[in-house]
């Protein structure tokens, strides 16, 4: 999940280029989806709007195997995410400046919007490869919850496909009565929001996985000593610094002779 970032954006000619062949791939790759289901032309239509936003803005990371991934997976596996996402760019557009945010989206498979859909004051919210509600990005939390959070759920609608809202919003249904049924029985101390969310929302695999590559578990809007009491993976950042540290190692060792 990348976090090399750049703010160059293409150049008008070769972004013009990107887009038609992205577009034009992303179509085709779409449109094989959809043909045994019957639905060749729209899901072609997805295919080729996204890939031309993608290859129009430089999003994807061509020079690493995981750029072709995300493209692959964005018109194929992953299709039905990026069919919200274009709900996303709109809302990001209308919302007005300040809008796009070319450093962390440029060649780091994924758009990043300051404003646009947000169902929750100052939370983001990623549909598919696009994420909205960044915020001020100039704080560096701000900025890792980007590259640290959000870019999780963008990956994970890549792996998990059209099982990813299925499962997410189930979750979170059947976590909101459960979180009652605690509240009703166990937790009567506590608020009866606060309770569901906790159950709804902080306790949701998906997000225990972000927030635990985020550095951020357990997140403070989360009740004490209730659900997960461990982060489930790494930190995003502890995986950089191992890495960085190897290749210093790589880099210093002594040559043999």
């Amino acid at each position: 999940m990348g976090d090399d970032m750049t703010d160059e954006t293409p150049p008008l000619r070769a972004a013009a280029v990107e887009a038609a062949a992205v577009a034009s791939g992303g179509g085709a790759l779409a449109a094989l989806v959809g043909w045994p289901l019957g639905i060749a032309i729209p899901t072609a239509v997805v295919g080729g709007l996204n890939g031309a936003v993608c290859g129009w803005r430089g999003i994807y990371e061509w020079r690493r195997a995981r750029g072709w991934l995300a493209a692959a997976l964005d018109s194929t596996w992953g299709l039905p995410m990026t069919t919200a996402s274009l709900f996303a760019h709109v809302a990001g557009r209308l919302r007005g400046e300040p809008g796009f945010v070319p450093d962390l989206s440029v060649r780091q498979n994924r758009h990043v919007y300051r404003r646009g859909f947000q169902p929750r004051g100052g939370f983001a919210i990623t549909l598919g490869n696009v994420i909205n509600g960044a915020g001020d990005v100039s704080r560096p939390r701000r900025r890792r919850l980007i590259t640290d959070h959000e870019d999780v759920h963008c990956w994970q609608a890549r792996w998990w496909g059209p099982l990813f809202p299925v499962l997410y919003v189930g979750w979170a249904a059947a976590g909101a009565v459960g979180g009652a049924a605690i509240w009703l029985t166990r937790r009567r101390s506590e608020r009866f929001g606060k309770v569901v969310e906790s159950s709804a929302y902080y306790l949701n695999p998906f997000e225990w996985w972000a927030y635990s590559r985020d550095d951020h578990w357990p997140p403070g809007g989360k009740i004490v000593d209730f659900g997960w009491a461990r982060p489930c993976c790494r930190p995003l950042a502890a995986v950089r610094n191992s890495e960085t540290g190897r290749r210093s190692r790589s880099a210093g060792s002594p040559v043999p002779r």
